[in-house]
């Protein structure tokens, strides 16, 4: 299931949570309403991000995020912004994106002058 989200407490969602999935959206959107059954139906199928990470904001929240057009999809991991654009998924795509999300792995650079680990012989 997913959850609201405000602009009061959207930096504590993204703070508590891994992974987190906000559909930035407006009652007087039309792609945005049309958006909205897809998402709901990503989160029943996968309980595991959606149960903690799956949020619905309306537009108010946006400037908050720093959000330009609704309906965006934006998606938070470890509090790095891993994916955001505007516009509403396939369902496909969003299953795609959900995938691709779990499986992501936030790679920190390295600071100037750490020398790179030798690589093995093959």
């Amino acid at each position: 299931a997913t959850h609201a989200v405000t602009s009061q407490d959207f930096n504590q969602v993204v703070e508590s949570n891994d992974l987190v999935f906000v559909d930035f959206w407006a009652t007087w959107c039309g792609p945005c309403r049309a958006f909205g059954p897809t998402f709901e139906k990503a989160s029943e199928a996968n309980p595991d991000v959606y149960r903690e990470g799956g949020y619905r904001s309306e537009s108010r929240s946006a400037a908050a995020a720093k959000v330009q057009a609704v309906p965006t999809l934006m998606v938070v991991k470890k509090q790095q912004i891993i994916f955001q654009q505007a516009g509403a998924l396939r369902a496909s795509d969003l299953d795609d994106l959900i995938s691709q999300a779990k499986a992501w792995i936030w790679m920190r650079p390295l600071p100037m002058g750490t020398p790179l680990p030798a690589e093995t012989p093959k």
